[in-house]
């Protein structure tokens, strides 16, 4: 047997005809610059002047802060109108000018006055649709109130109520906006001289559209430069805002880092001191008891851990975005350690009673439970020294309450207080006032000193609810 060979099949020689648009083999030719220029600018009319033509965008009313407005005094409040004001006696003008401009009647007069004061009015409530008013208004005058002694294609009262429009539209939307309306303007003037008409070549004016748009023009430009010096202006005080934001963050963090500084400079060096001399203590007396080695250590460790907390409260004040090390917050299971601590440190005399069922509460009010007995301990210390302390810590269906109390010192005692700044209390109300607690502070008639605290906790159910 013989095999055929295998043929690979010829590929179809063209045809000679383009494929239709959309087939898989039409290759992609991008559109040049002036057809995008083109389509672009397409888009924006389309946007600006046929998109929602006459939605409502009503005028707002002024400031009550401007010169106007404090020249008046009481009668302020009606200065906020003055926009209006002005735009209805500019509507009133080309009213005048539109119904002296005729010979052909009062009716006609007066229907030709009302041509020119409608659109100068819509502008305070639909400002695009009153540009197309004007064009649509434009023809309709001048069939109706022209002559061959009249300018073309603008009579008077179009010429100044299409003037007005186009200010006033411009100060109210933005450059590209006005831009268009000038544009179409002149379409129009050109397509009425184009066009047969009556009067269009027997006019002894002649055309007024140039006219128009170079006055026009000079409107518009006017208008275009107070937008830029307006948005110049804005775009200075955001500045001279965000400027002054970073100059007081700047001064802010400069001063908590000289804080700071001082801070560690002090406070850290004593510590380290009392660390080392804790540490080294025991090696200077020979044969030291085992208990006191003990003390020495716990005051050691001590030492050690407020300088690891002092360090990590200096690093957030020295650096607003300081990141904290993920190390566990004390809570209320470490209270028992915190009054070993006590007891064997300084000696104080410290009993813990506990009432309720326990349970887990969130963790802001397990950290300022424990903050808020911690420094009532210290408080005790450094105010009563030798005094005995008792700690109650009471779980209640409403949250947690806390009384720490301690009796007054004894007499004749070998330690004397040592007065504080106040801040101790200072703290502790500013943690309760956060969690919308209660705290009491206050002597008790033995001579002692009793602070007393309720940190609510919501219930599982109002959590839910």
């Amino acid at each position: 047997m013989t095999e055929t060979p295998h043929t690979q099949p010829m590929p179809p020689e063209p045809s000679g005809h383009l494929e239709p648009p959309g087939t898989p083999f039409e290759p992609y030719k991008p559109r040049s610059p002036e057809a995008r220029a083109a389509a672009d600018a397409l888009r924006g009319l389309r946007q600006d002047l046929f998109h929602d033509a006459f939605a409502y965008r009503p005028l707002p009313r002024a400031s009550g802060d401007g010169p106007l407005a404090r020249r008046l005094g009481r009668m302020r409040e009606y200065a906020t109108w003055a926009p209006h004001a002005l735009i209805a006696a500019a509507g009133l003008f080309a009213m005048l000018i539109a119904s002296n401009s005729s010979v052909v009647g009062a009716a006609a007069n007066l229907f030709l006055g009302l041509l020119a004061l409608a659109p100068v009015l819509l502008t305070m409530v639909r400002p695009v649709g009153a540009f197309w008013l004007s064009m649509i208004a434009t023809p309709v005058a001048a069939a109706v109130g022209g002559d061959w002694s009249s300018p073309w294609p603008w009579l008077p009262g179009s010429f100044a109520c299409h003037l007005l429009v186009l200010t006033i539209v411009a100060v109210r939307t933005r450059p590209r906006t006005a831009a268009w309306m000038w544009v179409l303007t002149g379409v129009y003037g050109a397509g009425a001289e184009l066009l047969p008409g009556r009067y269009s070549h027997y006019s002894p004016y002649g055309s007024d559209t140039m006219q128009l748009l170079f006055v026009s023009a000079l409107c518009l430009l006017a208008v275009s430069l107070r937008h830029i010096r307006r948005e110049a202006r804005q775009e200075v005080t955001a500045q001279q805002t965000v400027t002054a934001h970073e100059r007081s963050r700047r001064t802010l963090l400069e001063e908590r880092t000289t804080i700071a500084r001082e801070l560690h400079d002090v406070v850290a060096h004593h510590m380290s001191v009392v660390a080392i001399q804790a540490e080294a203590a025991p090696y200077r007396v020979e044969n030291p008891p085992p208990e006191l080695e003990k003390a020495f250590a716990t005051i050691r460790e001590n030492a050690v851990a407020a300088l690891t907390e002092l360090r990590r409260v200096l690093g957030v004040v020295r650096a607003e975005d300081y990141e904290a090390p993920d190390a566990p917050q004390p809570t209320l299971a470490d209270l028992d350690a915190l009054l070993a601590n006590v007891r064997e440190t300084t000696g104080l005399s410290v009993d813990k009673t506990q009432t309720g069922a326990v349970r887990e509460l969130p963790q802001g009010v397990e950290l300022s439970a424990y903050r808020i007995v911690q420094e009532a301990l210290s408080n005790t210390l450094r105010h009563a020294p030798g005094a005995t302390a008792k700690v109650e810590v009471s779980y209640v269906l409403g949250g947690l309450g806390l009384r720490i109390v301690n009796g007054p010192p004894p007499e004749p005692s070998l330690v004397k207080p040592s007065p504080g700044a106040g801040h101790g209390i200072t703290g502790m109300r500013e943690r309760v006032t956060m969690l919308n607690g209660e705290m009491t502070a206050a002597r008790t008639d033995e001579g002692g000193y009793e602070v007393t605290v309720f940190l609510p906790v919501a219930h599982a159910s109002e959590g839910e609810a």
